[in-house]
Parts: C-alpha cells; sequence; structure tokens
C-alpha cells in the first residue's frame, strides 16, 4: 500500500470553470459543515447552551423582522443591479454556477443549510463575542469572491450588520435566519430564471 506523503499536497488557485458541479456543492457543503462546527465549539466555549440559541420563540414577531430585512434587501440589490454595471458586482461566477441549473427544492435546501450554518457561527458565536460592526467586518471578509469590488463587499457588510441588527432587536437566532434564508432563496430563484439578455 502507498503512503500518504502530506509533502505531495500542492495548493493552487483554481478558477470557478474548472471545478464541476459535484466538487462546486461537495465543496459548498462542506465549508457549511465546517462552518456549523466552528459555530458550535465557539458556542460552547462561550458557556452558551447551543440548543437554546437556537429555540424557536413563542411569538412570531421574528418572521416579521426577517422577511421585512429580506424584502429591503431584495429591493436594494435589485436597484443596484439594474443601474449599476454587472462587471462591478461580479462575484466570479460562483453564485451563478451553484443557483442556475438547480432545482427548486434544492436552492430551498442550500439557502436553508447556508442561513442556518452561518447565522450561528456569526450571529449566534461571534456577534455575542465581538458585537455587530466587527462580526460584520468578519463576514464581508470571509466572502472572498467580493472582495475585488467595493459595491458587493458594502451590501455584504450592510447585509450582515442588518441580520447583527435585527437579532438585536428580536432577541431571536430565528430572525436573522429567517432574512438570511429569503434573502438566498429568492436570488437564487432570480439567478435560476434569469433570461439571458
Amino acid at each position: 500500500m502507498k503512503k500518504f506523503d502530506i509533502r505531495n499536497i500542492r495548493v493552487r488557485k483554481v478558477n470557478i470553470d474548472e471545478i464541476d458541479d459535484r466538487m462546486l456543492l461537495i465543496n459548498l457543503y462542506a465549508t457549511q459543515a465546517f462552518t456549523l462546527i466552528i459555530g458550535i465549539i465557539w458556542i460552547l466555549f462561550q458557556r452558551q447552551n447551543s440548543l437554546h440559541v437556537l429555540d424557536i420563540p413563542n411569538q412570531w414577531e421574528f418572521l416579521a423582522w426577517g422577511v421585512g430585512l429580506a424584502a429591503a434587501v431584495i429591493a436594494v440589490d435589485l436597484l443596484i443591479s439594474r443601474w449599476v454595471p454587472e462587471e462591478a458586482a461580479d462575484d466570479g461566477g460562483v453564485n451563478d454556477r451553484i443557483f442556475r441549473n438547480r432545482p427548486i427544492w434544492h436552492i430551498a435546501l442550500i439557502s436553508f443549510v447556508v442561513a442556518v450554518c452561518e447565522e450561528l457561527l456569526f450571529r449566534g458565536a461571534i456577534q455575542h463575542a465581538f458585537g455587530p460592526y466587527w462580526t460584520s467586518i468578519i463576514f464581508a471578509a470571509i466572502h472572498v469572491r467580493y472582495l475585488r469590488h467595493w459595491i458587493p463587499t458594502g451590501l455584504v457588510f450592510s447585509i450582515s450588520y442588518g441580520l447583527g441588527w435585527i437579532y438585536i432587536q428580536s432577541d431571536t437566532l430565528w430572525a436573522p435566519i429567517v432574512a438570511h434564508f429569503v434573502i438566498d432563496f429568492i436570488m437564487g430563484l432570480i439567478i435560476r430564471f434569469r433570461r439571458e439578455p
């Protein structure tokens, strides 16, 4: 049996076109699993009860916070995409590759997984430690594909700050989860059903 040698591992920059759909999905779900694990560990180190963080509130007010923020974000994004050149908001084609050929149920699943995993880490753990401002800077920084252009970077920062704000106002993690899910799901549907010019 051949021995595994860690020195043979080579790291190189990969273009999105070099990755097939299967590998793109594996990468997406693996990074979300990693995000979830880090979030749970961080919450445990903060001596928070990770199950309590995800308690569903008795009142349904959190839905209004989540859907309201999502509607505002989608409206702003649609306005920006109407007047800003596509090159200024380019993410390297990642979102297009993720959502373009997916069935609706899979767009919903991806949106839900991303919303729960990222909000548990960023709002449930990091914001608890650093507050919404620094959390939003970290959130924008990990969305590396947007950092080449200031408009999407500013949008990601603003959305993250809005998610942190509704988390504070609603006192439940489900408000930002709902907002994150609705934003990703609607934007995924827009990409899926968009007509090419």
